[in-house]
């Protein structure tokens, strides 16, 4: 667009305000950041909720290693003969996951079921959203038992907004879990 010349006959408010339009116009100075300012924000909450969301998924997958490692001292009957305890239990799946958690937000419940098909993996969350700790036990059970394994941790998110996608507990929290189910072996033959 081309700015109209100056007016010989003297200066008229339309021709004025035409002019500083037309300079306003060409004028491209700032405008990278302006856009960039219109970009940063949704920018900067997608890469958040990335790493956001590759923690969860690292924490989850140390929990599930913490888990298996630490149910085969079940499954094998080195907790039973050792006669491991709730607390000695917790120290072993706390000393696997202190790379990435704080043992103060770790539940678990380990439980003995009559048959694989009547194991209960209900979710322990209640409608408002904390934990349900009340039916959680400590029973590694005996040789050729069926034993659930359960462990639980509360991660709190941090990408703030965030939580209706990715949390499923009250405070913008991420309950994690990872279970093992399995057959005691006959240890005490």
């Amino acid at each position: 667009m081309s700015c109209p010349p100056p007016s010989i006959s003297g200066p008229s408010l339309i021709g004025s305000l035409r002019r500083l339009l037309c300079r306003t116009g060409r004028d491209q100075s700032g405008a990278t950041a302006v856009e960039f300012a219109i970009i940063a924000a949704p920018f900067f909450f997608l890469l958040f909720a990335m790493i956001e969301i590759a923690s969860v998924f690292f924490t989850s997958t140390v929990l599930e290693n913490a888990v298996l490692e630490t149910a085969r001292e079940i499954r094998t009957g080195q907790a039973q003969a050792a006669g491991m305890t709730r607390n000695q239990f917790r120290d072993e799946i706390c000393t696997r996951i202190e790379v990435v958690g704080n043992c103060d937000r770790l539940e678990f419940d380990v439980q003995v079921f009559e048959g694989f098909n009547t194991v209960d993996q209900t979710s322990p969350v209640n409608a408002d959203g904390s934990l349900n700790t009340g039916s959680f036990g400590w029973d590694p059970g005996e040789a050729g038992d069926i034993v659930l394994v359960r462990v639980f941790y509360r991660w709190s998110l941090l990408t703030p907004n965030f939580g209706g996608a990715l949390s499923n507990m009250s405070g913008n929290q991420r309950l994690l879990s990872a279970a093992s189910v399995f057959r005691n072996e006959p240890f005490d033959d």
